[in-house]
């Protein structure tokens, strides 16, 4: 007889395959101190792999400081674009009043 599936949060994922990826600690050792199955822990660190080395997966530290600056930084370009537009309008209504 086949026993029902269990199901785990993905807080509960998270911080099983940290665990292993950040320890060291082989995936069996963790998964039996967590009372989870040693192959199923295996698959969502297999899978953590897979998507951090696709760029699929959670987004590091100095990852996260550089989009906020390139944000930052893509906002303060767009700003002067506005200024700068606003200003040639100004230096093109000059240069008609003046021809005038």
């Amino acid at each position: 007889m086949v026993g029902k599936r269990q199901k785990y949060d993905p807080g509960m994922r998270e911080g099983a395959v940290r665990i292993v990826l950040e320890t060291g600690k082989p995936a069996a050792e963790v998964a039996r101190d967590l009372g989870i199955h040693e192959a199923t822990l295996q698959n969502w660190v297999s899978k953590a792999r897979a998507a951090q080395e696709s760029g699929d997966g959670p987004v590091g530290e100095s990852e996260r400081e550089e989009l906020i600056r390139l944000r930052a930084n893509a906002k303060e370009q767009a700003k002067r674009i506005v200024e700068l537009e606003m200003e040639r309008e100004v230096l093109k209504r000059c240069m008609v009043l003046w021809v005038k």
